[in-house]
């Protein structure tokens, strides 16, 4: 394939890559080739080649004889999301302690850098794509060719489950994410001092908080409170 058609290759796999973790394409949304192709000037074969690559790193789904879809979020996959993300950001994370180079946590903090930035100026997808692109480093210092798929899938639904409970007038949302900046600084800390442990129980808390911060807008506030203390109307 000629230069050219490499680079269209390449600026439609980031677009679909950026549209489906910031919700432009919604989970389960079927994809139109036809327009996909003509969009970006590419011939059916180059554009299957990266429909692919994206099935393959689990952003869509191909059907035989129905074309290709994004991949759904069901109840099943989120119970499966949350039931493996603090296993496998932890071991992740501590891969990465212990196999980091240098030329990786130079990209890593630049990906800081670029967090912080979204946090004061960005929009709600900025701040996810930011994110998105720091733990993607994170998963290749690791380099483990078994945990490395499963970190990314990871990463599509943690970025689209962000982006469906993002409030940008929210004050504990702002300090959570205030909190997640100097979280990244630590992790970046505990991976230079090859420190796994250290890299390892940051993983959690930053979980942690990634989990509160969903579940606090997924329960209902009164759904926190204990049976019989809600108030009751008397009957008119």
């Amino acid at each position: 394939m000629t230069e050219q058609g490499t680079d269209k290759k390449a600026a439609l796999y980031a677009h679909l890559k950026t549209a489906i973790l910031t919700l432009k394409l919604r989970p389960g949304q079927d994809l139109d080739e036809t327009t996909l192709s003509d969009e970006f000037h590419l011939s059916r074969t180059p554009l299957r080649e990266v429909l692919r690559q994206l099935a393959g790193q689990g952003y869509v789904d191909l059907r035989q004889h129905r074309g290709a879809r994004v991949s759904e979020m069901t109840h099943v996959t989120l119970r499966d999301f949350f039931l493996a993300a603090p296993m496998v950001y932890g071991a992740v994370m501590r891969l990465a302690a212990t196999s980091a180079t240098p030329a990786q946590i130079a990209d890593l903090k630049a990906a800081q850098e670029v967090f912080r930035t979204a946090l004061r100026t960005g929009t709600g997808a900025d701040r996810a794509l930011a994110n998105n692109h720091f733990h993607e480093i994170t998963g290749e210092m690791a380099g483990n060719i078994y945990l490395l798929p499963s970190f990314r899938r990871l990463l599509i639904d943690h970025a689209r489950i962000g982006m469906t409970f993002y409030r940008p007038q929210d004050d504990a949302q702002a300090r959570n994410l205030s909190t997640a900046s100097q979280q990244h600084d630590a992790i970046i800390a505990a991976i230079e001092d090859r420190d796994e442990a250290a890299a390892g129980q940051l993983a959690v808390d930053h979980w942690t908080l990634s989990r509160d911060q969903i579940e606090r807008f997924v329960m209902p506030a009164g759904l926190d409170l204990p049976l019989g203390t809600l108030s009751r109307k008397t009957p008119a």
